[in-house]
């Protein structure tokens, strides 16, 4: 899963957003270093809901346009969920082999130097 996906469904998983929401959202999630444009975003939804992991939640009208709302499957929770599992056990694996450097290596993850 690539890592815009991977924002895309966490900024989805507390609750439905529109895309605007979304795109600040991955933005506060990443800490700034994924910005997503608009063009990308809904591509990605169109994806995403297509195979199933996001689903249109309702949509609104504000000021004559129509805002949709994008919520997560319960499929798409559990594509998520699988996700984080797999991050858990890479960055464990890494912490490993950081730890193998000896005392000129990096601190353990979490540590402070």
């Amino acid at each position: 899963m690539q890592e815009p996906t991977f924002l895309i469904l966490t900024a989805l998983a507390a609750q439905p957003l529109h895309g605007y929401g979304v795109i600040q959202s991955v933005t506060e999630l990443s800490a700034g270093e994924v910005k997503l444009r608009p063009g990308t975003l809904y591509g990605a939804l169109d994806r995403l809901a297509e195979q199933g992991l996001v689903v249109v939640d309702h949509e609104e009208a504000v000021d004559g346009r129509l805002r949709r709302y994008y919520r997560l499957s319960d499929s798409g929770a559990g594509a998520l969920a699988a996700q984080v599992e797999r991050l858990r056990r890479h960055a464990a694996a890494a912490e490993t082999q950081l730890g193998k450097r000896g005392l000129g290596g990096a601190p353990a993850f979490g540590a402070t130097a």
